[in-house]
């Protein structure tokens, strides 16, 4: 390269420092720079002078653009406006009048009452995203203006928090430790919103998990004994000055320990067996076409049993439909007929939003189907991943990843099922990390 041409300095940068540095490797490499619609010599000191001042006032009108940016946004927020970002669940953007404005998605804004509510029964993240996931349940899906669709995620505990601490669902905004009166509607009383803060303050920030773990069991609710079928769970006792961990078979806790062949298991010793095999997996091609092939029949398994669902769906939906017709040309009394009717017609749309969620779930499935790059991405780092992670890190990266560990006493193995969107999140995590450190 031998000469820059802009059509104006500002186009370049509107920060002295970095233009500086930019001018300085140019000189380096022997680089010309001009500036088509702007005539000025950098080789006298008047030239300099005046390429300074043009770089100044570039830098003072960007400063400027952004103070009047924030000030526009923080007036939006003193008036209850809604300034953009991310759409949440329960609430689509209306942008045909006067900005972007929220209005409430009635199903969907049920769904977020039905997640509050359920938070207030287990009174914990982490059964409370266990919940979502049996019911399949996901986060906001939207569609950008360029027509991708966005979102329809799974609940993780860092996704349920953040729903339930939004301000905007009792409807207000927030502007940094501000919080307004928005001008659109609530979807979650005051009262409940308060109850839910109370419990998350009550439990911290992880739902209680670590008063209910404060020992460290990072297997605890994914271990289980594979000849019982029987989740294993964490105990200990005390010798002295020293505290045993172990986990048993609940089996045997409740029928006495010739009910189960498991027995008791060391906690640190299966515990870094978990650990180690999954260690092993990102140093193993064999291990990690293993965990690649079992992840995808998981996929499968999942799609194979929405599609017997909706198939049983729509014969059900097929039969509704044949009784609307009879019903519809019988010679009843008008009254009994319009009851008949009208109770067909519900059965029918719930069939058919059933369908609706049915048809996105497997979308959703074979969008997420997981590849070979996704889980080198995860497991690749995961020795010095975990190495700097705290016992509470550690413990959520567990949760994260695996789905459920199977310990067999007849050969003493185990084996262990990962969360598929699990591998996601921890292969997103770690391209992030990667793209931070460089």
């Amino acid at each position: 390269i031998d000469c820059v041409v802009v059509y104006k300095v500002d186009r370049l940068s509107r920060s002295l420092m970095d233009f500086a540095r930019i001018v300085e490797t140019f000189e380096r490499h022997n680089v010309s720079f001009v500036s088509v619609t702007q005539h000025f010599n950098t080789t006298n000191s008047m030239g300099r002078l005046t390429l300074n001042i043009l770089l100044s006032f570039a830098q003072f009108e960007r400063e400027i653009i952004g103070e009047r940016i924030r000030d526009k946004i923080a007036a939006s927020r003193q008036r209850g406006k809604w300034t953009g970002g991310t759409p949440i669940l329960g609430y689509d953007v209306d942008r045909t009048a006067g900005g972007p404005r929220l209005v409430i998605n009635a199903t969907e804004a049920s769904r977020v009452c039905h997640v509050f509510e359920l938070y207030l029964e287990r009174g914990s993240l982490l059964q409370t995203v266990a919940e979502l996931e049996r019911r399949d349940w996901r986060n906001k899906v939207w569609t950008t203006r360029d027509g991708r669709e966005r979102g329809g995620l799974p609940f993780d505990k860092c996704r349920l928090y953040n729903l339930l601490t939004n301000v905007l669902y009792v409807g207000k905004v927030r502007h940094k430790s501000d919080v307004y009166a928005g001008e659109h509607e609530a979807i979650i009383a005051d009262e409940l919103f308060a109850q839910v803060q109370r419990q998350l303050q009550r439990n911290g920030r992880n739902g209680a998990v670590e008063h209910r773990n404060r020992h460290g069991a990072l297997l605890r609710g994914l271990l289980h004994c594979k000849a019982c079928n029987r989740v294993m769970s964490h105990t200990f006792t005390t010798r002295g000055q020293r505290r045993y961990r172990y986990y048993t078979c609940t089996n045997a806790v409740k029928r006495g320990r010739a009910a189960c062949p498991s027995g008791s298991l060391p906690a640190i010793e299966i515990e870094a067996a978990v650990v180690d095999q999954i260690r092993c997996i990102g140093q193993d091609p064999g291990l990690l076409g293993d965990t690649l092939d079992a992840a995808r029949r998981q996929t499968d398994e999942a799609i194979g049993r929405l599609e017997a669902e909706r198939r049983a769906v729509e014969r059900g939906l097929r039969r509704i439909q044949a009784e609307i017709r009879r019903a519809s040309a019988t010679t009843m009394d008008q009254e009994c007929a319009a009851s008949v009717l009208a109770n067909l017609n519900e059965q029918a749309a719930v069939a058919e939003r059933r369908m609706t969620e049915i048809n996105e779930r497997v979308r959703e499935l074979r969008i997420e189907r997981i590849e070979a790059a996704d889980v080198t991405a995860a497991f690749a780092d995961f020795d010095n991943v975990w190495q700097s992670l705290t016992p509470r890190e550690q413990s959520r990266l567990i949760q994260l990843l695996v789905k459920r560990v199977e310990f067999d006493a007849g050969d003493s193995t185990i084996e262990v099922t990962f969360h598929e969107a699990g591998i996601h999140a921890l292969a997103a995590e770690s391209a992030q990390g990667t793209e931070e450190a460089a």
